[in-house]
């Protein structure tokens, strides 16, 4: 490099030093007013949109954060997930995409605060709603309660996020504004001791700044803490929220809606929601008129990617497992590019600006591209590529097996030679049945699809049923019923199978996988591998339309899950995850088992249902 070149790059990075410490040394108070946000003593409208950091790519979160900027936000919310940074007990990870305390920094760099939610429940359309899986090994534990082995695990866990993101509160110098206790309590119970334990575990954890509660209007009065700003969920009638706020905060404000919702997510099986962004923009201009501070949720969803989404399940509906797609219809798409909301908010944002303010230009759309049709040229039996087995007389749920998420093979050895009922029962969530290593029928929990006919052939047969965890459920009453796999008993004819080997199948680590060439007619599930080679990188969206049910992986990266059922048909694979040259790419599909061509579209498909 010359010498003016280096003493260039020299000069620019010592500027950057300089502008840094600069920038650390602005100190800044954030402060409730009897009616607004003061900070640094001056009125200050909160102007938020959701955008959860293990939804987009790392490296995304920078681009994502200056089209917040010109839509017009001013902060940022994002929950913190307590079974992502503690994946086993005791084992913490805040690295790569974990790594909350770099995303609230790069929000810092791109002038936006944050609000951030870092409670053990987040619900969140996430699996567990946050709670790690192993928790429900823990004897006695019972989540969202006074119950001391909670606490013990509660405590444990804060105080490793407060290590992290403490220290970035405005009260030390950084840009998180308030931190959330809780997360819509009141729609779970109203016990104000409980409520009260959470701040304690957080204020010892060094959240020592301004603390809050979000509820749904008609929870606000059971799942307020007394002392701490009541914020609302779900509505946006301006005098409706003051009203709550005053009732529950001595007749005080400031007001805030912890969560707006612009639209809805998705579950499988049931058409994609969308609402017309005419039907928000006029309640979003009448909030910020009203002066009242406004999380929407979310601003931009995108994908909940490998085994972490959610499911919903209540007495009254069926077992409903969220879309790895968390489009959200939100402003901005599963990609990032802006939608006709965020044209539409960003207009009545504009409106309310301050005097000689002016929004920044709205960055291009990413480019997205059609990559050619892959070939998968390489398929390996799921049957051949089993681990070493656990046995048990009774078959063992993944708990109990301490595997925290994908699937699990039960196999028994039976007497052949009848036809009969196979039931399984309390099955979570769905199975695909084998005889002798052919597929022969499957069972869904969403439709209480607990058994099929089936015959078998003479002498000794070998029955195989895969299940797969299809999310845990991640709010209300059964987040207490969480367990996976069979988790009770498998019936042929009412007569009890037993002496079961099991196989752990969480697919985090897949090479060791052997591949070969598979019999004309092969019908189980498959592993197929391909590659496909590419001179230029973009968004684009792999066609899982011919497909049936399964995971997709491209350079390692888990991208999340499909079903022919929809509404969700493509899997968004993100620039940031592509290379120049040869990229990788491994299926696992249940049902399709002679699949082997996927083709790229530079749109995604979110609207078809089968």
């Amino acid at each position: 490099m010359p010498y003016k070149r280096r003493l260039i790059t020299l000069l620019a990075g010592v500027i950057m030093v300089f502008c840094a410490m600069a920038q650390a040394q602005v100190k800044h108070t954030f402060a409730f007013g009897d009616s607004d946000f003061l900070l640094d003593g001056k009125p200050f409208q909160m102007i938020s949109g959701e955008m959860h950091y293990p939804r987009v790519p790392r490296e995304a979160w920078r681009a994502r954060m200056k089209m917040a900027k010109a839509m017009g936000l001013n902060t940022i919310g994002t929950y913190v997930f307590w079974n992502l940074h503690e994946p086993q007990k005791g084992k913490f990870d805040f690295s790569g995409n974990n790594d909350v305390a770099e995303f609230v920094k790069i929000a810092r760099e791109e002038g936006l605060w944050v609000i951030l939610r870092p409670s053990p429940y987040v619900c969140a359309e996430w699996e567990f709603g946050g709670y790690p899986y192993w928790l429900q090994n823990e004897k006695g534990l019972v989540v969202r309660s006074k119950e001391a082995t909670y606490l013990k695990e509660y405590e444990s866990y804060i105080k490793e996020v407060g290590k992290q993101l403490a220290p970035l509160q405005i009260n030390h110098g950084g840009n998180i504004l308030m931190v959330q206790i809780e997360n819509e309590y009141g729609s779970y119970a109203a016990d104000k001791d409980y409520l009260a334990i959470n701040q304690k575990l957080f204020k010892e954890a060094g959240f020592d700044g301004l603390l809050y509660t979000c509820d749904p209007a008609s929870d606000v009065a059971a799942g307020h803490l007394p002392g701490l700003l009541p914020a609302i969920n779900g509505t946006d009638n301006p005098a409706k929220v003051k009203k709550l706020v005053n009732d529950n905060h001595d007749g005080k404000g400031p007001y805030y809606i912890a969560e707006w919702y612009p639209a809805w997510f998705d579950w499988w099986g049931t058409k994609h929601h969308t609402v017309p962004a005419s039907q928000y923009s006029v309640h979003l201009d009448s909030v910020l008129a009203a002066g009242i501070s406004i999380n929407m949720y979310m601003f931009h969803g995108g994908t909940t990617r490998g085994f972490m989404n959610g499911a919903n399940y209540k007495d009254i509906s069926p077992y409903e497992p969220q879309t790895s797609s968390y489009d959200y219809d939100a402003p901005l798409d599963e990609a990032g590019n802006a939608t006709p909301k965020f044209a539409a908010f960003r207009a009545v944002i504009e409106k309310h600006l301050p005097p000689g303010h002016k929004l920044p230009a709205v960055p291009a759309a990413k480019p997205a591209m059609v990559i050619p049709a892959i070939n998968l040229m390489q398929s390996g039996s799921l049957l051949n590529n089993l681990p070493a087995a656990k046995t048990n007389i009774h078959p063992l749920t993944f708990e109990e097996l301490k595997q925290d998420y994908g699937y699990v093979l039960y196999r028994t050895i039976i007497q052949g030679g009848k036809s009969g009922l196979l039931k399984v029962k309390q099955l979570r969530d769905y199975a695909v049945v084998m005889v002798n290593g052919k597929t022969v029928g499957t069972m869904d929990r969403r439709h209480v699809q607990d058994s099929l006919a089936i015959d078998l052939p003479p002498g000794k047969v070998t029955l195989d049923i895969l299940v797969e965890n299809m999310g845990r459920i991640n709010f209300g009453k059964y987040l207490l019923d969480n367990k996976k796999g069979i988790t009770e008993r498998v019936l042929l004819n009412n007569e009890e199978l037993t002496n079961w080997k099991m196989y752990s199948l969480p697919f985090a680590n897949d090479s060791n996988i052997k591949y070969q060439k598979l019999p004309s007619g092969f019908n189980a599930p498959v592993i197929k591998k391909g590659s496909f080679t590419l001179n230029k990188v973009a968004d684009t969206y792999l066609d899982m339309r011919k497909w049936g049910k399964g995971v997709v992986w491209v350079n390692g990266h888990n991208l999340g899950k499909y079903w022919s059922i929809g509404p969700q048909q493509t899997v968004y694979l993100p620039a940031e995850w592509l290379k120049k040259g040869v990229n990788s790419i491994e299926v696992f599909e249940l049902l399709a088992s002679g699949q082997d061509k996927i083709s790229g579209l530079d749109k995604p498909i979110l609207s078809e249902l089968k």
